[in-house]
């Protein structure tokens, strides 16, 4: 297949404009794989590249979409072969490097890893960069010591990508999960993924105390700003925070109280360059303890063609779940 059909994202005179084209593989980029891309899914970063309100893509054109999964068709790469299912998450695909909406992609071997076999193609991007994410964050609260025995732990934006997939993490290892939503609709959405309690977002929205009432021992957040400070201030002595998001906004208005009087610990996760290393790590545990069956329960499947319109209901909270994209042939 010398052309393929891509979502190329480039400036117009009236912005930036997402276009269906035919490429030719003289279009892909540097690389020492090639991938036939079979599925992908869109992510709360997609969101903002395809509609432009942040800059991640800094270059244009450029192709969108941070994950893929598909079969390797050439390689000179010595770990990967013609016929390799693999993964790929981040490391600026979509952002400086042709990414996952298209047919067909041509990237670095070291970004890739290869697909577990409990999974199949279309669930590795139902769990794609949210799912990895929050397995990573998981990781994270593991080597901080935040096991169930030591307490609670709560997930912010629970119904969303990286959210509705650490609820389900936490609950299959034995945490009780405080759930926090701003759709109190998917309250028992959440708890049949296993949270034991579902609070509302509200609770953690707003300006921050400099101490508040011990509530959780870890947690995991993705909406940065006043809710990363309110979970921050409610963590009990000796806990431990992972923020992964910006969903509310970059800024962290919060007194140093919690680090210091209760000796909390603040980590946070980059899932973008994280090293081949951790990725596969992360992989290994999501097949280990991911539930495959609430895995299917939190995905629909859609038409590639679809992500454009998503991507302003992704930012706006709209999203349950993950999506994923079947790419044609």
């Amino acid at each position: 297949m010398d052309h393929f059909r891509a979502l190329v994202v480039s400036r117009s005179d009236a912005g930036r404009v997402a276009t269906w084209s035919e490429l030719s593989d003289s279009d892909l980029m540097d690389g020492d794989v090639t991938v036939d891309i079979t599925h992908t899914t869109i992510n709360y970063k997609d969101g903002l590249a395809l509609t432009g309100r942040l800059p991640t893509m800094r270059r244009l054109p450029l192709i969108p979409g941070i994950d893929f999964a598909g079969t390797v068709s050439a390689s000179s790469h010595p770990d990967f072969h013609a016929g390799d299912d693999v993964i790929l998450n981040g490391w600026g695909c979509g952002e400086t490097h042709h990414g996952g909406y298209a047919q067909r992609a041509r990237v670095k071997g070291d970004w890739l890893v290869k697909r577990p076999d409990v999974f199949s193609r279309a669930q590795t991007m139902a769990i794609g960069t949210a799912g990895y994410t929050a397995m990573l964050a998981v990781l994270a609260l593991e080597a901080h010591g935040i096991l169930p025995e030591r307490g609670p732990v709560l997930v912010t934006g629970a119904a969303g990508g990286v959210g509705s997939i650490a609820v389900s993490l936490f609950s299959s290892l034995g945490y009780r999960v405080i759930a926090s939503t701003g759709r109190s609709e998917e309250a028992n959405f959440l708890k049949s993924l296993g949270a034991a309690d579902v609070i509302e977002r509200a609770e953690l929205e707003g300006p921050a105390r400099p101490l508040g009432e011990e509530r959780w021992a870890g947690a995991i957040d993705v909406a940065g700003s006043h809710t990363l400070a309110n979970a921050l201030t409610m963590t009990m002595y000796g806990g431990c925070v992972v923020a992964t998001g910006l969903a509310q906004g970059m800024d962290l208005p919060v007194s140093v109280a919690p680090f210091i009087l209760r000796g909390v610990t603040l980590a946070g996760i980059d899932s973008v360059m994280a090293p081949r290393e951790k990725r596969v790590v992360a992989w290994e545990r999501l097949a280990r303890d991911l539930d495959v069956a609430k895995l299917d329960q939190i995905t629909v499947v859609r038409p590639i063609e679809d992500v454009v319109d998503l991507a302003p209901e992704i930012l706006a909270g709209r999203v349950r779940g993950r999506i994923v994209f079947e790419v044609s042939k």
